[in-house]
């Protein structure tokens, strides 16, 4: 047995893995075995044992007398790597399995501690002692721990091959495994301090903005950037949210300075994003452009103008030189970098670099500069020339000290008509020297004097496909040796294998499990790569990478942010601390008053609203009680305090006063006395009496016969509910009896007829019912039975169905004097308030702006809704109004509008699965919705037959009509080449013809939305097409545009090319139209792309486009025939 330090894992030759089996042995149907001592001879030798232990080691394990072991399983000795205890275990007859089971194990794993784990790459082989290089090894990686302490192959490989003398592997009896082990630190996502171990900190992810994350910890990471935001001009009266550069000072300040991972959504909402827009992947090329020019236009007339120009503007030339007179061309412009607009706004180019056909940068810089010729029918017309041949190319100028490169990872894909992601190997060096090869990129005005050689400073990576995936950064702030990966809220520590070789892309491929047996290797793609480099140039890294303190940050962000900082540590220390204190939430007379009629209307108090105090636990109440006199100024002695409680109906009312013992005890014991519900909180209510003087007296004494009741008075003229006191009544007393002392309190005459109500409860309903002035307390709340119940039973059963402490009575004048009020009683008004709703109304074309605003009921019909709105935009017809319901999620009005009555109340309107919106859209349509429900409308793009114009047709038919009236409906409408022509109407989708429509077919199910509809004249020659002439598709695309010089026709058939040859018959490769897949079938035109080469603004797109021909005599028409005919379709 030997132990060795071997090259890294990944430099050694891994074999194919077995996915589908590499689990843990313990999984397999026998489960876990008791440790079996075998017989069996093994070597057990150490040769060149380190002193501290190496992060990797390679064990190897000499087995004799193989064949022989009569034991299930098989452990090896133990062996350190990273100082823990490892060995190999093996079942030498297959873990229920006709192959070698091989797994690696952690030795000590029944005494480690709970909770331990580790991490660990490794490999397991057995060698072929014949022909090493036919050793068979399997490499994994893993994360160790208590359920999970072996893994490996239970399929290592198969028992014939191992056992098979004549293949090498065991020999004299003898059978050789091997382990290689790498110790990987375990980075815990949830206990890892990225400031602790790295000294910088992360950004929060929102929910997709890991691609805005990734960008900024570049830029600030750029300290001249950094430099320049600070000294931005902000005011302390900006808000970060309203302003993009105090939102990113603030942003930039935090990630200095803070300890914890750092939140953006003051960022995003300076953006003017919304929650939707944070859950949605943008172009990270657009958001630096976009945020770059913001700055830019912000800095304008500062000390920092200019700024973004001299750190990322390059310039380079544009020429086109004629190859045959003197005369040549030269345009100069920017790139990332930019220039302004007419408007005066900066706009930004990138510089792009292909990754496609490229190996490298340097490939893609040649390719950048390639010369282009321009002759034949693509020659250059020079001013007093003429058309002559030509060279037309790019060299740069200069470059800018930090230079950005945005790699073209995405494209479109024109034979499968959609855009792709490149995940070729793509290399990028650690230095980039674009003064290679005599300066072969730089335009004769280029500067030779500034040396273009660069370091890179960042690595931004694209872990996905083209529909989503991840973002993270490799950056070295200070261009040391150190990468650090910024991975949102996670910093690590990283070597620059990971940092560059291991983000290059393309294809990885594992040996074959069992080489010499012609069985293939097996390749995956890597989907990791970098899509963005950043490179600072050497001669300007000193200017860049330059010290940034607190000095350079305004001393109103410094104190608002320190502020901030404060008030988090204090937050964070109380959290930290809160186990320690209850809060004490004190309601009192004064908050009710406050309270009912402006903030609420149903039960007497918000609990949010009232005073609180931050206690500890085990202070006395009564101590508690000399905290409240100082801060009410009541003294203890006329203090009474009460328990709320939670009844069944979900009201909350004052329960009952606390007893002198209660009192006695602890706050925290009182916490737990009060609240079932076990959180930090004791919710209590002080009941202070006043005397005539209006200062604090000695409350009564309860008895258990006295009720505490709150009274609301209701005022019908004014719509106004409010709180007016309480009183002490007894259970066996009349409401008659206080009625002089509810008016007092009222400041009604004496003898002023009032109404009593009881209020019940308001979720999920209404409930509250008049209380008859002549039945006792006790009797209020029951029923005729109850009453009678009760009276026969009093006295044996004592039962109580009565008013209770803490019920709420509100009253109001006799409704004779508030006939023609609104809400004539108390009921109808708190039925008024519990489903009224202020809902904010928008046009449809301007989706994102209020309009009005109405106060309408939840219980409101669809016709009492339509006519609210037409009565405030002034519009007779109020069926001409149509509404649309609001989507909470994406912030926009909903695909389909609402139908006609379609919904019951307006609280249908507003849902949108679990959310409540306030928001309803509405347009005013020229007929009454119920006749436009009744009809189909058809947006129809018309093509003129001899004009290049396209004009857009409504057509708005019953729904039962045909595609045959859309077409005479069309025929009024448009301007036709002659009277007699015939019109087809065409269903496209992404440039492709789909479908043409029979006439006969009705128009209610054709869907406008997604597709196209096309109408065109016919043709004459398709008019009378014969038995043997056939409508196919033609298609022109590019497939690979380095290699293409010549035009070539194909036939395409779901995206693949067949190239035709001369003597092809065109027409009989082609399917009869009714048979499923014809429309998939097409007539492809491949050819050159004379598009210019290079976007500057933005990737260009060129679609392929699809038309239809005809063609005749199918049986001697062939491919040589056709060129002519079809060369003139296409071009």
């Amino acid at each position: 047995m030997t132990l060795m330090t071997p090259p890294p894992l990944d430099q050694q030759q891994p074999q194919q893995e077995d996915d589908e089996m590499l689990v843990p042995h313990t999984e397999f149907p026998e489960g876990p075995q008791p440790m079996e001592v075998a017989q069996a001879e093994t070597a057990s030798t150490v040769d060149a044992q380190a002193v501290d232990d190496p992060p990797s080691a390679r064990f190897t394990w000499t087995i004799e007398n193989f064949s022989r072991l009569n034991t299930k399983k098989l452990y090896s000795d133990i062996f350190f790597v990273g100082g823990y205890k490892w060995r190999i275990l093996i079942f030498p007859k297959g873990n229920n399995v006709d192959h070698l089971s091989m797994y690696l194990d952690v030795a000590d794993s029944p005494t480690l501690p709970y909770g331990w784990s580790r991490y660990a790459q490794f490999s397991l082989s057995v060698i072929n002692q014949i022909h090493n290089k036919y050793s068979i090894r399997k490499e994994t990686q893993h994360q160790f721990n208590a359920r999970e302490s072996d893994w490996g192959f239970t399929s290592f490989m198969p028992l014939g091959e191992l056992y098979d003398p004549g293949r090498g592997y065991l020999v004299n009896d003898t059978c050789i495994v091997e382990a290689d082990v790498a110790v990987r630190r375990v980075v815990d996502y949830w206990s890892h301090d990225s400031k602790k171990e790295t000294g910088y900190v992360g950004l929060k992810n929102q929910g997709a903005t890991c691609y805005m994350n990734s960008l900024l910890q570049t830029l600030y990471h750029i300290p001249y950037f950094r430099k320049a935001v600070y000294h931005m001009p902000t005011t302390e009266n900006d808000m970060p949210s309203g302003s993009i550069p105090l939102a990113l000072q603030s942003l930039f300040y935090k990630l200095q300075y803070s300890d914890t991972s750092v939140a953006t959504k003051e960022l995003t909402k300076s953006f003017g994003w919304d929650t939707y827009d944070s859950f949605m992947q943008h172009d990270v090329q657009e958001l630096n452009r976009v945020l770059c020019e913001k700055l830019e236009d912000k800095m304008k007339g500062t000390v920092v103008e200019g700024t973004i120009q001299q750190l990322f503007e390059g310039h380079h030339m544009n020429y086109i030189e004629c190859i045959n007179v003197d005369y040549k061309s030269t345009r100069k412009e920017s790139f990332y970098g930019g220039f302004y607009g007419p408007s005066g706004t900066f706009v930004f180019v990138d510089l792009q670099l292909d990754v496609k056909g490229c190996r490298d940068v340097y490939a893609s810089f040649d390719k950048y500069v390639e010369v282009e010729r321009l002759e034949g029918d693509n020659k250059y017309h020079a001013e007093q020339y003429g058309l002559q041949d030509a060279r037309k190319g790019v060299l740069f100028i200069d470059f800018p000290p930090v230079l950005q490169l945005q790699l073209k990872r995405f494209e479109y894909d024109f034979l499968r008509d959609t855009m792709v992601k490149i995940n070729d190997r793509y290399e990028f060096p650690l230095q980039l020297d674009l003064d290679r090869e005599d300066g072969k990129y730089l335009s004769p005005d280029a500067d030779r004097s500034v040396r273009n050689l660069y370091t890179l400073h960042s690595v931004l990576v694209h872990s996905g496909g083209v529909h989503g995936g991840h973002y993270y950064a490799y950056i070295r702030p200070t261009l040391s040796d150190q990468w650090f990966k910024f991975d949102d809220e996670r910093v690590t520590k990283e070597d620059v294998k990971r940092a560059l070789e291991e983000q290059y892309g393309g294809e990885e491929e594992l040996p074959p499990a069992n080489p010499g047996f012609n069985n293939s290797p097996f390749k995956f793609t890597k989907y990791s790569n970098a899509y963005m480099l950043v490179y600072i140039r050497e001669s300007d890294k000193d200017k860049i990478i330059c010290n940034v303190d607190e000095k350079d940050i305004a001393e109103h962000l410094r104190i608002r942010l320190k502020k901030e900082q404060e008030e988090k540590e204090q937050k964070r220390k109380e959290k930290a601390e809160a186990h320690l204190y209850t809060i004490i939430k004190v309601a009192r007379n004064e908050d009710l008053l406050e309270q009912i009629g402006r903030d609420i209307y149903f039960d007497l108090v918000d609990h949010e609203k009232v005073h609180s105090f931050r206690i500890q636990k085990q202070m006395p109440f009564n101590l508690f009680k000399e905290e409240v006199a100082k801060e009410f100024g009541i003294p203890v002695q006329f203090q009474r305090f009460w328990f709320w409680a939670k009844r069944q109906n979900h009201t909350y009312r004052p329960n009952r006063p606390l007893t002198p013992q209660e009192e006695a005890q602890s706050v925290g014991q009182l916490r737990e006395v009060s609240n079932k519900a076990n959180n930090a909180e004791l919710k209590l209510f002080l009941e202070v009496e006043v005397g005539l003087d209006l200062k604090p007296v000695s409350p009564p004494e309860k008895t258990k016969d006295d009720i505490l009741l709150f009274f609301k008075l209701y005022d019908p003229l004014k719509e106004e509910l409010r709180y007016v006191g309480r009183l002490f009544v007894k259970g066996i007393g009349k409401p008659v009896e206080i009625l002089t002392k509810l008016n007092e309190m009222a400041g009604f005459s004496p003898d002023e007829e009032i109404e009593l109500y009881e209020e019940i409860k308001f979720e999920p309903n209404i409930m509250c019912e008049r209380i008859d002035k002549k039945l006792l307390f006790v009797l209020v709340s029951c029923t005729l039975l109850q009453r009678t119940t009760l009276f026969s039973l009093w006295s044996y059963f004592h039962l109580h169905f009565q008013l209770e402490d803490g019920d709420i009575v509100c009253f109001q004048k006799s409704a004779g004097s508030s006939d023609q009020c609104r809400y004539a009683d108390v009921p109808s008004f708190l039925e008024y308030v519990h489903n009224r709703q202020v809902v904010r109304f928008r046009s449809l074309e301007k989706p994102k702006e209020d309009e009005f605003c109405l106060e309408l009921s939840k219980l409101h019909n669809y016709d009492d809704v339509v006519e609210r709105v037409a009565q405030h935009l002034g519009l007779e017809d109020p069926s001409k109004i149509r509404l649309t319901s609001h989507n909470c999620y994406s912030q926009q009005p909903k695909p389909q509008p609402i139908k006609y009555r379609g919904v019951e109340h307006l609280s249908d309107m507003l849902v949108h699965y679990n959310q409540t919106s306030d928001i309803l859209y509405y347009e005013v349509l020229d007929i009454p919705l119920p006749e436009l429900q009744g009809l189909k409308t058809l947006k129809v793009a018309f093509h003129h037959a001899t004009k290049d114009e396209v004009v857009i047709h409504t057509i708005r038919l019953p729904k039962q009509s045909t595609v045959g009236d859309v077409i005479n409906d069309l025929k009024t409408k448009v301007e036709l080449s002659h009277p007699n022509a015939e019109l087809r109407l065409l269903e496209v989708f992404y440039h492709k013809i789909y479908k043409i429509f029979p006439l006969s077919e009705k128009i209610e199910n054709i869907n406008d939305q997604y597709w196209t509809l096309r109408a065109e004249e016919i043709p004459e020659e398709e008019k009378n097409l014969g038995p043997q002439d056939r409508l196919i598709h033609v298609y022109h695309f590019m497939k690979d545009t380095a290699q293409n010089q010549v035009w070539k026709f194909a036939f395409l058939s779901l995206g693949r090319p067949e190239y035709l040859q001369d003597s092809d018959i065109v027409s009989s490769r082609f399917q009869r139209r009714d048979v499923y897949g014809a429309w998939e079938q097409y007539l492809g035109l491949e050819h050159t792309d004379n598009a210019p080469k290079r976007s500057y603004a933005a990737n260009q797109i060129l679609f392929g486009t699809s038309g239809a021909i005809s063609l005749v005599n199918r049986n001697e028409k062939n491919y040589n025939d056709d060129n002519d005919d079809l060369s003139e379709v296409l071009a």
